[in-house]
């Protein structure tokens, strides 16, 4: 087992899950690590080893497959789900393209649905590939299991707040969007001042909360006031981030954190992030802080230089913003 980061907090988030009268604890350890890391590891999640076991074998079994394969559930097939499979390079971070393929999935919704029927960006079926047996089914349970990890960690980043533990899952949160994501790094030796080396670049994560499973190779890096530093894997843990959202939603409190990551490993890497954000159709407004003993924030620049606080909309508005930048040919074709 590697060693964590000394800069990243390891939570044990055991009490939210029952929440017991040590809840109150867990949210104060939340607090410090979204206002001065923005990442935190967390342990005694629940999530079953066996599911992520599963997880990890039939995700390999899918990649070590021919690029031919691959391709049958290519994301232009997903239409306006944008969901399935890209090729390397495909996919964009901060305009360049990064050195990983992968696989999208999320919510899984039949034609009947009410979104689906609206054509909602986002919204629709998965895509599966044939041939790789309990595929579907992994996939479909652990995003379910992740969904209920997430609203448990939002419990806790609302009493982190001093505001009632459903706070989110009121305003937020109750029908939230969730988009799962299976990444394949091939390794890369290439000197690190080159930027097309990097799997994926420097970026901050859209929605509320990022929740990332991680292989034993490691790769993830955050950046600090004294320069980057490596997040690497700690055995059955998810390593989270807050997003976007709740820089916007806390007036600045809450800020996430640039990240990138590397694989220099000489060996694939996997990760498996999930992303737990608000409704699609949830207004984007500042919590109310006024009755907590938390003192306002103050602005500070981001580190792309734009300001999330201006932003005025719903959360599936900014998202298909972002999105659209990420795979520009999917947006031209599909959206």
């Amino acid at each position: 087992m590697s060693l964590k980061s000394p800069s990243v907090p390891v939570i044990d988030i055991g009490p939210l899950l029952e929440k017991s009268e040590l809840q109150a604890e867990v949210a104060h350890q939340i607090n410090l690590a979204c206002r001065k890391v923005g990442f935190f590891y967390v342990v005694n999640h629940g999530v079953s080893e066996d599911l992520q076991q599963r997880l990890e074998e039939v995700s390999q079994e899918f990649f070590q497959q021919e690029e031919s394969s691959k391709l049958k559930i290519g994301m232009q097939q997903g239409g306006k789900a944008w969901r399935g499979y890209f090729p390397v390079g495909d996919e964009l971070t901060s305009g360049k393209p990064d050195i990983k393929e992968g696989l999208y999935f999320g919510e899984e919704l039949d034609s009947e649905d009410h979104r689906v029927r609206d054509e909602l960006p986002m919204h629709g079926a998965n895509l599966f590939p044939d041939g790789i047996p309990n595929f579907k089914e992994t996939i479909l349970k652990y995003i379910d299991a992740m969904t209920q990890l997430g609203q448990v960690l939002m419990r806790g980043i609302s009493l982190s707040l001093g505001l009632e533990a459903d706070y989110f899952a009121r305003h937020y949160t109750t029908d939230p969007l969730v988009l799962f994501r299976i990444f394949h790094y091939p390794s890369t030796k290439q000197a690190i001042n080159q930027s097309e080396q990097w799997g994926v670049g420097e970026h901050t994560d859209y929605g509320l909360l990022t929740i990332l499973k991680q292989d034993q190779i490691g790769g993830l890096q955050v950046k600090t006031k004294t320069g980057w530093i490596e997040a690497p894997p700690v055995e059955n843990s998810f390593i989270c981030n807050i997003g976007d959202m709740l820089d916007r939603s806390t007036r600045g409190l809450h800020r996430p954190t640039p990240h990138r990551s590397l694989n220099s490993s000489g060996q694939s890497r996997y990760s498996y992030p999930f992303f737990f954000d608000p409704n699609f159709d949830a207004p984007i407004k500042p919590v109310d802080l006024s009755q907590t003993d938390i003192s306002e924030p103050s602005y500070s620049e981001r580190w792309d230089n734009t300001n999330i606080h201006t932003y005025e909309g719903t959360y599936g508005e900014y998202l298909i913003a972002k999105v659209s930048k990420v795979f520009p040919q999917l947006r031209k074709d599909v959206i």
